[in-house]
């Protein structure tokens, strides 16, 4: 059954509402009837993104902004501010600090990747910064809100390869002393203890960092984070799991949206998007502990619950943990962050993060 589609959650979820909202010819990329070349359409995601031929790319989604808070954040005292993790990679960041951190206390470090599709949103979203500090403040944590760059200026494995890029900058920097060093993270962040983190699209980022880290360890670190979380993971397939829908017009609306993102190079049973499709991979996951979250009314519920049984299947050695919250829609915790369920969430994550 599909989701009710008619609250503003699921705008803001972060992927493909907007086509669901409409009918299947009027989302298909056609192309306008005009003369004006540069109103020819490549690609549209009503209400969220749209791209010409000409390659001019207009977004209506994920554009708003708000500073960092470097005095603390009225809420909860968390500090944060912006700062560049690489400058050789262009690797940008979004830092949270708990408020009342003792001078040489360490703390664990989130690595949090957004959501947005892989094309909309930033660490200075809204709807992130406030995700962010409050996460820092509730495990308590030092969060490091990743930025980096979206299609389709940037196809993937562009994306992929800034959340790698991200996590080699972080450990550095915790590991780091003297001038130059990132003074939150060298005086606060715990090495030893690192969570590779996000939502949605943000969350196949993690679950893909923590793969590309068995395969290329990090020198004098290693080749394992202590955990892994999935807020409601965007993973997809070629063929339905469980109880997803089997018509081919429902899944003709998120088929197209992967082959826009990656440009074509990588079908809908790469193991990009699909862990399921290689096994001798998944269990090669590069950390101890995985959490999988997801909700009942979720547009990828199904691919969640398959993570969540699958991955002791295919021979990965560590502990899984699984939650789901009941009459939620796609990363509803972010529009609906002060609600009983959305706070539930957080706990759940924030004790995780605690535990590795």
């Amino acid at each position: 059954m599909m989701p009710d589609l008619s609250r503003r959650v699921f705008f803001l979820a972060l992927f493909v509402a907007p086509l669901l909202r409409l009918p299947i010819r009027s989302c298909l990329l056609k192309p306008h009837t005009t003369m004006d070349s540069d109103s020819e359409l490549e690609f549209e995601m009503p209400g969220v993104l749209r791209m010409y031929k000409t390659g001019r790319v207009e977004r209506f989604e994920g554009t708003e902004t708000v500073p960092p808070s470097p005095d603390g954040d009225t809420a909860n005292g968390v500090a944060s501010k912006d700062v560049v993790l690489d400058p050789a990679a262009g690797i940008s960041a979004r830092l949270y600090l708990p408020a009342g951190v003792e001078p040489g206390k360490r703390l664990p470090v989130i690595v949090f990747f957004h959501g947005g599709a892989f094309m909309v949103h930033t660490a200075a979203s809204p709807l992130y910064h406030i995700y962010a500090a409050s996460l820092a403040a509730a495990v308590p944590a030092l969060v490091v809100s990743a930025d980096y760059r979206l299609a389709p200026e940037h196809r993937l494995p562009a994306a992929y390869e800034d959340a790698f890029a991200a996590l080699k900058a972080v450990v550095a920097a915790c590991r780091a002393d003297g001038a130059g060093a990132e003074p939150w993270l060298a005086a606060h962040g715990d090495a030893s203890r690192v969570v590779l983190a996000g939502d949605s699209a943000g969350a196949n980022m993690a679950h893909n960092a923590a793969i590309r880290l068995r395969k290329e360890p990090i020198d004098g670190y290693g080749d394992t984070v202590s955990g892994v979380a999935l807020l409601h993971p965007y993973f997809w397939g070629k063929e339905p799991l469980g109880a997803e829908p089997t018509d081919p017009g429902y899944r003709a609306m998120f088929d197209p949206t992967w082959g826009f993102i990656c440009g074509g190079k990588f079908g809908p049973d790469h193991p990009y998007i699909n862990p399921t499709a290689a096994p001798e991979e998944w269990r090669q996951l590069g950390c101890p502990r995985v959490l999988v979250t997801t909700a009942e009314q979720c547009w990828f519920v199904e691919r969640a619950r398959a993570y969540a049984e699958g991955i002791k299947k295919c021979g990965w050695d560590g502990e899984l943990e699984f939650y789901e919250s009941k009459g939620e829609g796609h990363v509803f915790f972010l529009p609906k962050h002060g609600s009983d369920n959305a706070l539930k969430e957080l706990a759940v994550v924030a004790d995780f993060v605690r535990r590795c």
